[in-house]
């Protein structure tokens, strides 16, 4: 009795041999649909990964500007839009010390909040080439400004920043807190103790420093400087005005170079 053949047997062709007239079977897969669905799903991902690798570009800002370009946390709400780099704007110098010389032709203001990553980019790669070829050489001038946005710790870390400067300790205390930013979402660093504790290291008063902080009686001046920003165009930080003109996020030094050396050729 003949074998009976099997009901899953593999698709075969046939494939002639030249000069010979011989045939052989080569097994083929019967569907190509695993290999196809495998190729599928990691297609996918990767097209998921690319997507999401750019919706967080466009919210951190990506170098440009944040909100603090565009990112972290919502901008206040009916914020204007970020200024035209092409108009000045009439912004006041605020209450904080200058670094450098006050009638230096050209004033340079910023906007940051202390939380933002931007600022600390600004802070660590293009703020200390400013001071030293433009700030140092009496050429321009310096003002910091409040734009805490960022949330609570941002608005304690203003605080903070206003108590430092009532012991005059304003940019030791800036320089410090950028130093040693954490990451956006780490804000152990903005408690009372704990900045108490930097302001001791910094020579402060730890009680004056303590007192000033829980009283929250800068609250104002924090809570002004934003108004101020927001009035000037400001919706994102780093925002740094050169004689009225803005520079938007964390732009590298040849951006500001070419806007300070413009405005220092005016009569």
């Amino acid at each position: 009795m003949q074998a009976a053949k099997s009901s899953h047997h593999k698709e075969e062709r046939k494939i002639a041999m030249p000069n010979e007239g011989k045939t052989f079977s080569i097994p083929m897969p019967k569907s190509y649909a695993p290999f196809l669905m495998v190729l599928l799903l990691i297609a996918t991902f990767l097209i998921g990964m690319l997507i999401t690798k750019v919706q967080y570009l466009q919210s951190s800002g990506g170098g440009a500007p944040s909100t603090y370009g565009t990112g972290q946390q919502a901008a206040a709400p009916n914020q204007p839009q970020a200024p035209n780099p092409t108009q000045r704007q009439n912004v006041d110098i605020g209450h904080l010390p200058p670094q450098g010389n006050p009638n230096a032709k050209v004033k340079i203001i910023a906007f940051e909040d202390w939380r933002c990553p931007f600022c600390d980019q600004w802070f660590k790669n293009t703020e200390p080439q400013i001071i030293k070829d433009y700030v140092d050489t009496g050429k321009a001038v310096l003002y910091y400004r409040q734009y805490q946005f960022l949330g609570p710790a941002s608005i304690v870390a203003g605080d903070a920043s206003e108590c430092a400067n009532e012991q005059g300790k304003f940019w030791q205390f800036h320089d410090y807190l950028y130093q040693n930013q954490p990451s956006e979402s780490d804000t152990s660093m903005y408690t009372t103790d704990n900045l108490t504790t930097i302001a001791g290291q910094l020579g402060m008063n730890t009680d004056q420093f303590r007192s000033c902080l829980d009283s929250k009686k800068y609250d104002k001046n924090v809570q002004d400087d934003l108004a101020a920003g927001q009035k000037a165009g400001v919706s994102g930080t780093p925002t740094v005005f050169i004689n009225g003109l803005p520079v938007v996020g964390a732009q590298p030094y040849s951006a500001f170079q070419t806007l300070i050396d413009q405005e220092l050729t005016k009569k």
